[in-house]
């Protein structure tokens, strides 16, 4: 069996860097209280930047679509892979600009390259490792030969005041909110082939695992439904989609207090594939978490240390705070920003974990510099 190599990445982060004193001049202002609530969440973040795929005067910049399309096109040029190579597109995102049909093929006809395989993953944060695992194991097994994975969100347009119900602004939620001044907009690829570029370095993706744990909890992050219990009433069997609307049905929702009960969880899987794959914390060089917020950053750090599976702090690499939380674009970013800006060595291992917390689950990847 073939490897699978990351030969190229890229990013499209739309529009200036907004800080969080003009994040509502983007996205609206819902009351007093829920700005209160907002610069509560922002605390916790530490996000002090983000990017936005709309003007201040509310009109959309980019689609869905075209920040992965732009994201994909930067990979290429990075892997100096031509278009007409590509035989396989691999697409993850929460939601895509329509319901119907899947989001790759946007993609594809926004790129405009033909003659390609196309799989589209929609989840939250993990379905760009979804989708790049089905790209190394395509490569892996000689079915492609050039593949492309993007991670995009266009998030803001949950966040707009008129995508809540009428009742909202007397009743605010922390976990809307928490989503409202966290999530923003952006889109990352990888370029995956069978070979680096004779001269150049890549990424050896060693493996990726991914668990889900939907058995065990409701949802965590969902819209869709007024709230996540079992019998919550689907968005799409109310009478028209404004009665959902104004049900609530619609909203973009985390259940916070659920979200830590999460951890735990999660921190159990990577002790397992710490014993499986007989991994030791100090043999990885570079860690790379994705997480929505500072305070869960050190929540996680608390909960490694507890258990004695503490990769050093020094090793950890994360650029939440000035790039945002783009969702299953994340870990390309980090990934991206982390080969700008420092120096890889061949034979230097990386770690990549990405947490999801829509209905529980946790994604690893390990890749080996060469």
């Amino acid at each position: 069996m073939r490897s699978a190599y990351i030969t190229g990445t890229g990013t499209c982060l739309p529009g200036p860097a907004i800080g969080n004193d003009a994040m509502e001049t983007y996205i609206g202002t819902l009351s007093p209280v829920h700005s209160r609530l907002g610069r509560a969440t922002l605390r916790h973040n530490g996000i002090q930047q983000r990017h936005y795929a709309r003007t201040a005067e509310g009109q959309t910049t980019h689609s869905n679509a075209q920040l992965a399309t732009a994201a994909i096109r930067a990979a290429l040029h990075s892997a100096r892979c031509r278009d007409n190579r590509l035989d396989l597109l691999c697409t993850g995102t929460t939601q895509g600009d329509l319901l119907v049909p899947g989001f790759a093929s946007a993609v594809q006809a926004e790129l405009g390259i033909s003659n390609l395989e196309v799989a589209s993953f929609q989840s939250v944060c993990a379905s760009s490792l979804m989708a790049l695992k089905t790209a190394m194991m395509s490569v892996q097994t000689g079915q492609s030969d050039a593949a492309a994975v993007s991670g995009s969100e266009y998030s803001s347009r949950w966040f707009q005041p008129s995508f809540y119900a009428d009742d909202y602004r007397n009743n605010p939620d922390p976990g809307i909110e928490f989503l409202r001044y966290t999530l923003s907009d952006g889109g990352a690829a990888v370029i995956v082939e069978p070979e680096p570029l004779p001269g150049r370095r890549a990424l050896r993706i060693d493996w990726i695992e991914q668990r889900s744990f939907a058995d065990r909890f409701p949802n965590c992050m969902y819209a869709g439904a007024a709230t996540n219990g079992a019998e919550a009433t689907p968005w799409s069997v109310y009478a028209s989609p404004s009665e959902a609307h104004q049900a609530g049905a619609i909203a973009l929702k985390q259940d916070f207090k659920l979200l830590y009960e999460l951890f735990p969880v999660w921190i159990g899987y990577y002790l397992e594939l710490l014993d499986r794959r007989q991994l030791s914390p100090n043999d990885i060089d570079v860690f790379l978490p994705h997480y929505s917020a500072e305070s869960l950053g050190q929540e996680m750090q608390r909960l490694l240390q507890a258990t004695g599976a503490m990769i050093p702090p020094e090793r950890w690499f994360n650029t939440l705070s000035e790039r945002g939380n783009t969702g299953s674009a994340s870990l390309f970013v980090m990934l991206n920003d982390w080969l700008d800006r420092a120096d890889p060595q061949p034979g230097q291992r990386l770690l990549c974990f990405v947490p999801e917390s829509g209905r529980a689950l946790a994604a690893f990847m390990h890749l080996t510099v060469v």
